[in-house]
């Protein structure tokens, strides 16, 4: 049986290595507020929002340092033209296969089979690892919460890496 990863310290460790300070983890003091959806999941319109550095063939990749922008995927995106880049994590089997990191594709397969009611009508993506916690909290975060309020979506599935 093989050992868990601690990733917190491959965190560290690779962020030394690139030349970056150390990493400061966000805490929050407070709870998120839990809302309990109103209606099955099986009738939810669902969005998926992962912090992976996904991005579109054709679209701008994401920076390496504190790059705070996000963007959108169609849902009818072919998997063939997802592209990846991110500093923090070995690259290797998200772009062998982007559903580890973004598995759009996978709830496209659910809303099919009618677990999901459907699927929304575009996903977000943004390189996590940004420094800025503020910027995160100011900016990124109600720049993707009013895009999934406009596209009216039930619930959102989180995908940190």
């Amino acid at each position: 049986m093989s050992k868990p990863v601690d990733y917190l310290e491959r965190s560290r460790t690779q962020y030394q290595a690139l030349g970056y300070p150390p990493y400061q983890w966000v805490h929050n003091s407070d709870r998120p507020p839990f809302t309990r959806p109103a209606k099955a999941v099986a009738d939810c319109r669902v969005a998926l929002v992962a912090s992976g550095g996904v991005y579109l063939k054709g679209q701008v990749a994401f920076h390496f340092k504190d790059d705070s922008s996000y963007r959108e995927i169609p849902r009818d995106a072919d998997y063939r033209d997802l592209r990846v880049t991110h500093f923090a994590y070995d690259l290797t089997d998200a772009r062998a296969d982007p559903n580890v990191v973004f598995p759009l594709q996978t709830l496209r397969e659910l809303a099919a089979d009618g677990y999901l009611g459907e699927v929304g009508p575009r996903a977000y993506t943004f390189m996590g690892g940004i420094y800025s916690s503020r910027r995160v909290r100011e900016e990124l975060a109600p720049a993707i919460a009013e895009r999934l309020q406009k596209d009216e979506v039930d619930v959102v599935i989180l995908v940190p890496v």
